[in-house]
This record gives structure tokens, C-alpha cells and sequence, in this order.
């Protein structure tokens, strides 16, 4: 084999195989060569890992809300993917909302790329948005690559992203499925909302009885019917009620085409755990019952759940209202995207999962549901993002070293497993110091 320009040795490497002791060779960004650990290959740069650390796929973090431009005070592409370098994943799609434009037609795009170019540390996609009157607007997103389309059935909490009225989803999916995009899903029915108890005050119990589980469940039983009447393909984003996971196995078998993810925090956290006033743990839907939890991670362990991302959703600490700890009033959102490797694994082994299953959970499968082909995996083919993971070392994260913009978090304090040592996207190390090398991602090209 022609000289390699960048060869990892390893007796750790997370593949389609297993983890198993390989050599991974690359060139021009690409992986080119998985072979034995000590294969003779030759390379210009050659990592060789330590014993204690593993190599993974670069993380897909297919949800997330960089917030620019327009509210680039309460994040900023800049920020978001020096957070995503440092945890581990090399690749984003940006939700098309809290943005000021939303992305609801093409030249909103342009002007979120425009804003984008040059600050992005790892690569960059973009989801289109669905809203009242925009239907003539989706083929022109879709033909301009964004990876699919996301819809709220209820108020999305900012004016300019409005919810779709269920003729309208109906609509927007018979005319995605004529060129066969995805539409995204935040699924809460806003009637049951509505006539829940209004949340207010300290009390973390009555915030989330303002949101309840039935509340979910209807949604995706909706969801699931109009996918089923008009064949296109959904995904139901942030799962938190495990209520709804018999419907959406039923589904599938009955050949609905879904797929579902759920969120770091909620296979972490419990409600039971949430103190009086801890805004910071506010989020939409919201962190549920112990329980719940483990029927959630039954259905990871399952396949009933796709794939575990972020919903990194930040804002101002202002807008947290930690001054008054009030539920209420507070902004729904948790920022989690540096966190969200070890998090996940440091409750994953805790139950027995090995980093196999993470890494299928963050990388591949994400990757497969926004059709990011190239990315998720490590084998050859595939663009050479790497994260080299230290899994048995602990650390109590820091809410002050953390790099999104903002030092809100929920993780503070809290034990983990599990250290990023260093991120490569196409067979660069990422130095998040350093010029931005990210590209702006497009469907069908990534």
C-alpha cells in the first residue's frame, strides 16, 4: 500500500467487528485501511494509543441549536463546535429554529451558512424547518440540501418557528414524501398541555405535571398515523415518555417508517432527584420519573430507540431565571454537548453496555438517520473523525470548563467516566485554539 498520511495503531478501536486491535490508516481524510495492529503500513504521522484509551467513530450530534444568527448571544457556531471538538463529536446538524432567520426557505439557509463559514470547528449540516405556509418552500430547502425537515405540534416557545396544525403536517408529509425527505418531530400534544395544571414557582413536581407523559403519547400515536396514511418518513426527536415505546415497535412491525432518539438527560437524571429551583434541569419534554429512565435504556438496549444526541439548547443564565428558581418562567433547554460522551457511557456501563453500543447509539446510527453516509464509522470508505476516549478515567465536571458559551449546565458537580483526549475530523487533529476547519455540510454530499 502507497504511503499513508496518517496511521493510528491501537488495541482499542470501537469497528463493525467489535473492539478489536487495529491499525487505521488514512489518507486524503479518508479511512483506506483497517488492518491488524501491527500490520506493516507506513504513514507521515502515526498516533499509537495508550492502553487505557479507545478510538471511536467522531460522535454525530444530529440535534442541535447553535441559536446564530439572530440570538447568537445565547450560543454561536463558534462556540457550539468548540464544545462539540472538546466532547468528542466531529460532526452537527443545526436545528432550524432560535435563529433569527428560522431556516423556512432557501435564502434563510444562505444566510445561516453565510453566518456559519469560517467559524466552524467540526463539520456542519443544517435542518430545514416546516411551518404554516411555507409547503411551496420545502422542495427548494430539500433541493438546496438540507437533511430533512423538523415540525413542532405545539408552540415552540419563540414566535417566529409556529407549530403545525395536524392538516398541515398532513400536508407538509404527502409533499416530503413525493422526493422522499425526512420530517422531525417535537411531539407534544398542545390540548392535553393546555388543560394540564400551569407550571409555576420552585416546585419541580408541578412543572412536570404541566407537561405530562400522556401529552407524548398522543403526539406520537398521531405522528405514527399520519406516517402510515401518506408513507413518509419520520423521526420523533427527544423521546421522553417510555409510555410510547410499544407504539412505535408496533409501528415499525406494521411498516411505519420511524425512527426515535431521546436525550443524555434523560437517560441520567431523575425527576425524583430535581431540587426545589434547579432551573438548569428544566427542558421540554421534560426529565421523567427513575422508572421511566430504565425503561427508556430498555428500549436503547432493544433497538426500539435509535440513537442518543444532545438537544443542546442554551441561552442566557438570565433567561434560566436561577435568581428565582421559577419553573415557570424559566427557559426549557440544557446544554449538554461537551457532556453528552460521558454521560451516556458513565450510566451505559453501569448496565452492562459496552462502548459498542455508545458508539452506535452517538455515531452510527445518527449519521444513518440524517443520511450522513460517509460519517459514523470506522471503516474504510468512511471519512477518517476519530475521537480518542479515555473510558476508565473519572472527572467532576466543571461547569467553568466548559467551552458553549454559557457555564449553565446541569452535569455540575456530577462524578463521569470518560475523557476526550483528542478529536480529528478527515484525519486532522481538531485544535480548537486554532483556524476553524469545519465544512458546511449538504445532503447527498456528506
Amino acid at each position: 500500500m502507497a504511503r499513508l498520511d496518517l496511521l493510528f495503531r491501537a488495541r482499542r478501536v470501537v469497528t463493525d467487528a467489535g473492539e478489536v486491535a487495529r491499525s487505521i490508516g488514512v489518507r486524503d481524510g479518508t479511512i483506506v485501511a483497517v488492518e491488524p495492529l501491527e500490520a506493516d503500513l507506513a504513514a507521515a504521522e502515526v498516533v499509537r494509543l495508550g492502553d487505557d484509551e479507545v478510538l471511536l467513530p467522531g460522535l454525530v450530534d444530529s440535534h442541535v441549536h447553535v441559536n446564530d444568527p439572530g440570538r447568537t448571544e445565547w450560543e454561536g457556531f463558534a462556540t457550539a463546535t468548540r464544545a462539540a471538538a472538546a466532547g468528542g463529536v466531529t460532526t452537527i446538524v443545526d436545528m432550524p429554529l432560535n435563529s433569527v432567520p428560522p431556516t423556512t426557505d432557501a435564502a434563510a439557509l444562505r444566510v445561516k451558512r453565510a453566518t456559519a463559514r469560517g467559524q466552524a470547528h467540526v463539520d456542519v449540516g443544517f435542518w430545514g424547518g416546516a411551518v404554516p405556509g411555507n409547503l411551496r418552500e420545502l422542495r427548494g430547502l430539500h433541493d438546496a440540501g438540507v437533511f430533512g425537515f423538523k415540525s413542532f405540534l405545539l408552540h415552540s416557545g419563540v414566535p417566529e418557528f409556529p407549530p403545525l396544525e395536524p392538516a398541515e403536517l398532513a400536508d407538509a408529509l404527502r409533499e416530503l414524501r413525493a422526493f422522499d425527505a425526512l420530517m422531525i418531530v417535537h411531539a407534544e400534544d398542545p390540548q392535553v398541555i393546555d388543560h394540564a395544571p400551569p407550571a409555576r414557582g420552585a416546585g419541580y413536581r408541578d412543572f412536570l405535571r404541566s407537561r405530562p407523559r400522556g401529552a407524548e403519547n398522543l403526539a406520537v400515536a398521531q405522528v405514527i398515523e399520519l406516517a402510515r396514511r401518506t408513507g413518509c418518513r419520520v423521526h420523533i426527536l427527544h423521546l421522553s415518555s417510555s409510555d410510547a415505546l410499544p407504539m412505535i415497535r408496533s409501528a415499525r412491525d406494521d411498516g411505519v417508517r420511524i425512527t426515535v432518539e431521546t436525550c443524555p438527560h434523560y437517560l441520567t437524571f431523575s425527576a425524583e432527584e430535581i431540587a426545589e429551583g434547579a432551573t438548569m434541569f428544566k427542558c421540554c419534554p421534560p426529565i421523567r420519573e427513575a422508572a421511566n429512565r430504565e425503561s427508556l435504556w430498555r428500549g436503547l438496549a432493544d433497538g426500539t430507540i435509535d440513537c442518543v444526541v444532545s438537544d443542546h439548547s442554551p441561552c442566557t443564565p438570565e433567561l434560566k431565571r436561577l435568581d428565582t428558581g421559577d419553573f415557570g418562567l424559566a427557559w426549557g433547554g440544557i446544554a449538554s454537548l461537551q457532556l453528552a460522551l460521558p454521560a451516556v457511557w458513565t450510566e451505559a456501563r453501569r448496565r452492562g453496555h459496552p462502548l459498542t453500543d455508545v458508539a452506535r447509539w452517538m455515531a452510527g446510527r445518527p449519521a444513518q438517520v440524517a443520511g450522513l453516509s460517509g460519517k459514523g464509522r470506522i471503516a474504510p470508505g468512511h471519512q477518517a473523525d476519530f475521537s480518542v476516549f479515555a473510558p476508565d478515567e473519572l472527572f467532576v465536571a466543571d461547569k467553568d470548563r466548559l467551552h458553549h458559551r454559557h457555564p449553565v449546565t446541569p452535569y455540575h458537580g456530577r462524578t463521569l467516566a470518560g475523557v476526550v483526549r483528542g478529536s480529528w475530523l478527515r484525519g486532522e487533529r481538531i485544535d480548537i485554539d486554532g483556524p476553524p476547519r469545519g465544512r458546511l455540510l449538504t445532503r447527498g454530499e456528506a
